[in-house]
C-alpha cells in the first residue's frame, strides 16, 4: 500500500469542453472529486496525499479562468475546514504569497489549526512549482552558509529534504496522473525521484474510487528496487 500519493488534477477544462460548458464548470466538478479522493485514500490506508491544484504556470492562464479558479477555492474553504475536523491535516504547499489577502489568511489558519490531526496529511499544492520549490530550499541553506550556521560542503540531501515542503509527509510512493497526458508538469520533481507513476486516460472530474484501486493494485504489482539489483 502506498503512504504518500501524489495526484495530477489534470483535464478539467476539457472535461467542460466535452460537454459544451464553461472550463470553470470543470474545474468545479475536479473541486468535488478532491474531496471524494481524501476519503477514498483514508479507506484504502494511505497516510498522505498531495494534489496539485494550481501550479506557478497556471497564471498564464485566461483572467476569467484564474477569477473562477479563485472564487472556487473561496467557497471550498469551508469544506477544507470541515474535513479538517475530521483529523486531516491540511498543509498548502507553494508560494502563498501571490494569493489576495482573505485567501492566504484562511489557508495558513487552517494549517495552523490542523497541524495536530495525525490520522492523514493532505498536501494542497498552490501556486506550486517543483523548480521554484527547489531554488527555495538553495536560498534558504545559502542563506544559514552566509550566517554561518551551516557550511557548503556539509549540504546533504537530508538537510535539502528537511527544506522541502513536504518535509513531514511520509516519502512519495506514487503519483497518480489521470487526463491521459504522460509527464510530471514540475510537480514534486525532488519527491518523486524513486516514485511509481500511473498514467489514466479518464479525464479528473471522471475520476472514480475504482480508478483509484486500479492504480492502487498496479502499485503493489511492480518491483521497487531504488536503484539496487
Amino acid at each position: 500500500m502506498p503512504q504518500h500519493i501524489g495526484f495530477i488534477m489534470d483535464g478539467n477544462g476539457r472535461w467542460a469542453k466535452k460537454r459544451a460548458m464553461p472550463r470553470n464548470f470543470g474545474h468545479k466538478q475536479g473541486a468535488s472529486v478532491f474531496k471524494k479522493t481524501i476519503n477514498w485514500c483514508r479507506e484504502f490506508g494511505v497516510r498522505a496525499a498531495t494534489f496539485y491544484a494550481f501550479s506557478t504556470e497556471n497564471w498564464k492562464r485566461p483572467e476569467d479562468e484564474v477569477k473562477g479558479i479563485m472564487n472556487l477555492l473561496r467557497q471550498y474553504i469551508k469544506d477544507i475546514r470541515a474535513m479538517a475536523k475530521e483529523n486531516v491535516r491540511f498543509v498548502f504547499i507553494g508560494d502563498l504569497s501571490a494569493f489576495e489577502d482573505d485567501i492566504r489568511v484562511e489557508l495558513l489558519d487552517i494549517m495552523d489549526t490542523s497541524k495536530e490531526n495525525n490520522e492523514f496529511i493532505a498536501g494542497v499544492a498552490l501556486n506550486y512549482g517543483g523548480r521554484a520549490e527547489i531554488a527555495n530550499c538553495a536560498r534558504k541553506l545559502a542563506e544559514k552558509c552566509v550566517s554561518g550556521e551551516l557550511e557548503p560542503e556539509d549540504i546533504t540531501e537530508e538537510l535539502i529534504e528537511n527544506v522541502l515542503y513536504t518535509r513531514e509527509f511520509p516519502p512519495l510512493d506514487l503519483v497518480i496522473r489521470p487526463s491521459g497526458e504522460q509527464r510530471l508538469s514540475n510537480f514534486l520533481i525532488w519527491q518523486a525521484a524513486y516514485a511509481e507513476f500511473v498514467f489514466m486516460d479518464v479525464l479528473w472530474p471522471d475520476f472514480k474510487k475504482k480508478d483509484l484501486e486500479h492504480a492502487i493494485k498496479e502499485f503493489a504489482g511492480r518491483s521497487r528496487r531504488f536503484g539496487g539489483v
